[in-house]
């Protein structure tokens, strides 16, 4: 039995003609600019205040507000700036080793704070009051990476537990002297 089979529409009637080929377009394209609003202009950006950058370091936040119910606030803390500091401190610790947040971040943050005491020192606790004051609020983030920047590198890089017996010895040295102002 000869005769025409069904075939889908998109084939070829002729089956000896030629297959197509590529050709290129009439005309190459401008190249790419970086004219977008949101480019960057000129080189990396540098200078103070410019953080810590690390891998997800917003979870910092969420990590803070777990561990909030546990710290010892004084009278005239707030709880939002106090996550918010602690969250900065942790969070440039963790971008210190290349790697987003732990909880073990946070605790050294509150470790070397004095959350995690009881008993602060009254003269940490005005220091305290006075540096975490408003740095929950996005239009103090001045202040978030002054606080962040008191703590220095080399006192987040040491472990867990010689970061609690500095603290015990003298909590000062875990912390660079504040800018009078």
């Amino acid at each position: 039995m000869t005769g025409t089979m069904a075939a889908p529409r998109h084939i070829a009637e002729d089956p000896v003609r030629s297959a197509r080929s590529y050709t290129s377009a009439p005309h190459v394209p401008d190249g790419w600019r970086a004219d977008r609003p949101g480019e960057l202009q000129g080189p990396q950006p540098w200078g103070t205040r410019m953080g810590t950058p690390g891998p997800d370091s917003g979870y910092a936040l969420t990590l803070a507000n777990r561990v909030i119910d546990d710290l010892t606030l004084a009278d005239g803390e707030h709880r939002a700036d106090v996550v918010a500091g602690l969250a900065a401190v942790a969070s440039k610790r963790a971008a210190s080793y290349g790697r987003a947040p732990v909880r073990h971040d946070v605790e050294v943050a509150a470790t070397i704070w004095g959350y995690r005491s009881t008993v602060s020192e009254p003269e940490l606790v005005e220091l305290r009051r006075r540096v975490f004051e408003g740095v929950a609020n996005p239009h103090h983030y001045e202040e978030l990476r002054a606080l962040a920047d008191l703590v220095p590198e080399a006192a987040l890089r040491q472990t867990p537990t010689a970061i609690a017996e500095a603290h015990a010895a003298d909590w000062r040295s875990a912390l660079e002297a504040p800018a009078e102002g």
